[in-house]
């Protein structure tokens, strides 16, 4: 097991001197005895270097984009430009606060409201808003619009959100947490909607349809304005989940082809870090019947500037989010906008598509790939194969990998595909990257045949081995334990 930095202490060894700080005074009669140390913190001591050598060794015990390639799907974990980070860290972007007059914030104001309309333009929607700060609470946002369109219309038997089985989780989750009942109907062999079986449940109680373009099996549904029609015909709406609209950029708007609502992931499609758990942020666009319902404030413009417009707060839904969301990531993401433009925008989904195709072609004699068919951005190849043949799980592969220096993909999703392997190699990779993952993938393959009780054990190399996933549900145990 790695040392922690505590078993690196020297005594009186230290990175910097400090005078002793006593508490006295006012601060004295504000703090409660009871919250003051009887004795000095117990904290580590070591030098300045002694620190940068542990941390800087721990960093490189994990995975991230600069290290190797991340082929998650669905996740779009692509390269991020350094010069966004530079730039976002500028004073005059550090230094602004929520709470400053709205004429020393005219600058921030007017990047915001440049950022909705680059975004209302790519997605081909009426207005665009920025408040919420993850895809989820972008869907969360969209749900709620088509409630308010619903309710102002006087639709109170609209009950029910229409979506596939191949849906994201958080698509049926956010219909739940708004009140509708979720109506799943199955893909048909070509892994897009059935049509057919889409007229057989929609009834006047539909208030929308939730579809994820291209799908999570990296297919284009290409029936959506057959879907559309068939949606508006009882005065449903159609939403877009943009996970994946790193596929379409410059090629395809969703407002032009049926979708009503749709949100986008800054943070997946417009090169913003988004590895830990954030931060993120889910812009939501709309087309013009739903602007109204928008939540407040909008960024808009007059005479006088740029300012925050809550002149339709009796229609909107109110607002979702503190403040106005995640402006560090909405930055990267409009520096990221304007330095690629509308050319290098549709070359990024392109290549997107170019590398997940000539991966897949990669591939295919070595993993069972249901639809082979030419996928957009991403492609589901699957462990049945080894499984059946050599008993070996999706899980072993995502686990060997790890040894050969490359994090996993996607693995058991969509649930639709049993032992699923989903890989996106996105754009930012080249062909020398993505040969050498195919070689990888390939050598595994290849071990499921000749040593599978390598799979069975793996990962051999990595500072934690596998795991007893049982035991470690039910003796959960998250405290380490500091020697003296």
């Amino acid at each position: 097991m790695s040392k922690t930095i505590f078993d690196y202490s020297v005594p009186e060894r230290s990175a910097v001197s400090l005078p002793p700080r006593e508490i006295d005074g006012e601060l004295a009669n504000i703090i409660s005895p009871k919250f003051l140390r009887k004795s000095p913190a117990r904290l580590p001591e070591l030098s300045e270097l002694d620190v940068m050598r542990h941390y800087i060794q721990l960093s490189h015990k994990n995975h991230f984009i600069e290290k190797g390639l991340y082929p998650l799907g669905s996740c779009t974990m692509k390269y991020n430009p350094k010069i966004h980070e530079q730039l976002v860290r500028h004073s005059c972007f550090n230094n602004i606060h929520p709470y400053q007059h709205l004429h020393t914030l005219q600058g921030s104001l007017e990047i915001l409201y440049e950022l909705q309309k680059d975004l209302a333009e790519i997605s081909g929607m009426a207005q665009v808003t920025l408040q919420p700060v993850a895809g989820a609470q972008g869907e969360f946002t969209g749900i709620k619009i088509i409630e308010a369109y619903h309710r102002a219309k006087g639709n109170s038997h609209k009950k029910k959100i229409i979506l596939p089985d191949s849906a994201h989780g958080t698509n049926p989750a956010s219909c739940a947490l708004v009140g509708y009942e979720v109506v799943e109907i199955k893909s048909n062999s070509h892994g897009r909607i059935d049509l057919e079986r889409l007229k057989e449940v929609i009834d006047d109680e539909v208030a929308g349809f939730m579809l994820t373009n291209p799908n999570t099996l990296g297919l284009f549904e290409n029936q959506i304005e057959d879907i559309a029609a068939l949606i508006h015909s009882v005065d449903g709406l159609v939403y877009m989940d943009g996970a994946n609209l790193n596929a379409l950029m410059g090629i395809v708007q969703p407002g032009k082809i049926g979708f009503d609502v749709m949100h986008f992931n800054l943070h997946k499609t417009f090169s913003t870090p988004h590895g830990g758990g954030g931060p993120g942020c889910g812009p939501v666009g709309v087309v013009d019947k739903l602007v109204p319902y928008l939540p407040v404030p909008m960024i808009s413009k007059n005479e006088d500037g740029y300012f925050f417009d809550y002149s339709h707060e009796n229609t909107s839904i109110g607002k979702v989010h503190t403040f106005y969301g995640n402006f560090a990531v909405m930055l990267r993401a409009y520096i990221y906008i304007r330095m690629m433009g509308p050319d290098g925008l549709r070359n990024a989904s392109e290549n997107a598509i170019l590398n997940a195709n000539y991966l897949m072609k990669l591939l295919e004699p070595y993993f069972h790939i249901e639809h082979r068919e030419a996928c957009m951005h991403e492609f589901v190849a699957d462990g049945t194969w080894q499984k059946k043949e050599n008993g070996i799980s999706t899980l072993d592969i995502a686990k060997r990998l790890l040894d050969k220096g490359y994090h996993a993909p996607t693995v058991y999703f969509p649930l639709i595909v049993p032992e699923a392997l989903m890989i996106e190699p996105t754009e930012t990779e080249s062909k020398e990257s993505i040969d050498s993952f195919a070689q990888a993938m390939i050598e595994i393959a290849q071990e499921c045949k000749s040593t599978p009780e390598i799979l069975n054990e793996a990962p051999l190399t990595t500072p934690v081995r596998r795991v007893d996933d049982v035991r470690a549900v039910k003796v959960l145990d998250l405290k380490h334990e500091i020697k003296n």
